[in-house]
C-alpha cells in the first residue's frame, strides 16, 4: 500500500476511534442551514427530553431515584454520562447536552452499532480536536459546510436504528422493550418513519435534490400515520364475530411496556348497544388487549426495572391473527363497530407513577371498521 494511502487510512482511524475534546454542536446550531429539518425534529418525539416528557421522567424516577439509567438512549450526548449512570449526577436543565434529548449531533455521529445481550451499544465517531466534526448520513456526495464535514456511512442504511430501538433487558434478563430483531435493518424503519418529503436537506438546496427524509419521525402520535399499521377485517358467521388483525408493520404491535392497545367492539341495534366485548376495563377482553405484564418474585409490578418475570400479549411483526367473539344473532339494520385504540400510559402504569397529565391515559383511536346488516 502506498505511503499516501496509509496516511489517509491512519487519519480515518484516528477520526473514528480516538478520543478528543471536540466541541458539541447543539440542535439550534443546525437550524441555520437545515431549517425545515430542524422544525420537523422539534415536533418529533426525538426532541422530547427528561424535562418535557412527564411519562418518561416519572417512569425513570420511579425505576431509580438516584441513577438516570435511561440516559444512554434518552440523553445520549450528556457530557457527564458516567455520572448520570452511576448516580453521582442528575439531569440538569441548564446543560444543553441534557436538554437536547436525542440530538441531531448524536444521531449523525454514530459510527457503528454493536450488538449486545442486554441492549445494543451505539459507538460514536471520535472527532479530531481542532478540526470540524464529521457528520454522517445516507446522502451521496453531501454538501460541504463551514460548520462540519459530511460523509456517507453505510451504517445509516443498516443498523443505525438498532442502537436504541432494538431491545432492552433489565438486570434480571427480563425483556422490557423489543422492537426489532437481528434479521432487520434500518431501511425498513426509514421507509416508514422517515418518508421522503418535498424540499432539499439544506435551506439553499445547493444540489437541487428536491426532497429530504422527514425528521418528524412519524409514529403513534400522528393520527394519519397510525392508521396505516394495522388492517381490520370483520366477518360474521352464525353467532360468531371474527376480527382479523393484520399487522403490516415491521415491528410488533406493542413495543413499550407503559402502553396498551386494545379493541373496543360494539353491536348496536336501533341506536342501542346490545353487546360489547368488555363492561368497564378493556383488559377484561384478554384476547383483544395487547400489553406487557411483569412480576417480581411472583407478585405483579408495573414499572419493570426490577421484574424477575415478564410476558407480553402481542401481534408480532407481519403477523395476522383472527379473534373470535360470541355475539347475539344479528338482525337487519344492526351495526357492528370494531375500534383499535392506544393508551399511551395504561391505567395501572399512570397510577403507579402518579402521572399528572391525564391526557396520556385517554384512549386515542388508531383505526375503526364498521359492518352493517
Amino acid at each position: 500500500m502506498e505511503r499516501t494511502a496509509l496516511i489517509r487510512l491512519l487519519i480515518l482511524f484516528l477520526t473514528l476511534f480516538s478520543f478528543s475534546a471536540a466541541k458539541y454542536m447543539d440542535n439550534h446550531s443546525c437550524k441555520e442551514c437545515h431549517e425545515n429539518i430542524y422544525d420537523e425534529f422539534q415536533s418529533s418525539q426525538h426532541s422530547k427530553s427528561y424535562f418535557n416528557d412527564e411519562l418518561h421522567r416519572k417512569v425513570a424516577d420511579t425505576a431509580d431515584s438516584k441513577k438516570y439509567a435511561c440516559a444512554t438512549c434518552h440523553m445520549p450526548m450528556a457530557d457527564n454520562m458516567d455520572d448520570l449512570l452511576s448516580g453521582k449526577a442528575r439531569p440538569d436543565k441548564a446543560n444543553k447536552t441534557h436538554t437536547d434529548a436525542i440530538s441531531c449531533y448524536f444521531c449523525h455521529t454514530i459510527a457503528y452499532v454493536k450488538k449486545a445481550h442486554q441492549f445494543n451499544i451505539n459507538t460514536k465517531a471520535r472527532q479530531a480536536e481542532h478540526y470540524k466534526p464529521t457528520l454522517y448520513g445516507r446522502l451521496v456526495h453531501p454538501d460541504a459546510s463551514d460548520k462540519h464535514s459530511s460523509a456517507s456511512n453505510p451504517v445509516y442504511a443498516k443498523k443505525v436504528c438498532m442502537g436504541c430501538h432494538s431491545h432492552k433487558l433489565n438486570d434480571n434478563n427480563v425483556t422490557i422493550f423489543k422492537a426489532m430483531d437481528d434479521t432487520q435493518n434500518s431501511l425498513g424503519c426509514i421507509r416508514c418513519h422517515m418518508p421522503e418529503v418535498e424540499g432539499g436537506a439544506e435551506k439553499m438546496d445547493k444540489r437541487a435534490r428536491g426532497q429530504h427524509a422527514s425528521h418528524k419521525f412519524l409514529g403513534i402520535h400522528d393520527k394519519a400515520f397510525r392508521k396505516t399499521g394495522v388492517d381490520i377485517t370483520l366477518t360474521v358467521k352464525n353467532k360468531k364475530l371474527e376480527v382479523m388483525l393484520d399487522n403490516k408493520m415491521e415491528h410488533p404491535l406493542i413495543i413499550q411496556p407503559a402502553r396498551a392497545k386494545f379493541l373496543k367492539i360494539k353491536v348496536m341495534r336501533k341506536g342501542k348497544m346490545i353487546w360489547r366485548n368488555y363492561k368497564q376495563d378493556p383488559a377484561e377482553d384478554a384476547q383483544g388487549y395487547f400489553s406487557y405484564s411483569f412480576k417480581k418474585d411472583g407478585k405483579k409490578i408495573i414499572v419493570p426495572a426490577t421484574a424477575t418475570e415478564g410476558s407480553v400479549h402481542n401481534l408480532n411483526a407481519k403477523e395476522t391473527k383472527i379473534l373470535t367473539y360470541d355475539i347475539p344473532s344479528l338482525q337487519k339494520g344492526d351495526v357492528v363497530t370494531v375500534s383499535l385504540y392506544v393508551q399511551l400510559a395504561k391505567s395501572d402504569c399512570a397510577k403507579a407513577i402518579d402521572l399528572k397529565d391525564k391526557s396520556l391515559m385517554e384512549p386515542e383511536l388508531i383505526k375503526q371498521e364498521t359492518l352493517k346488516f
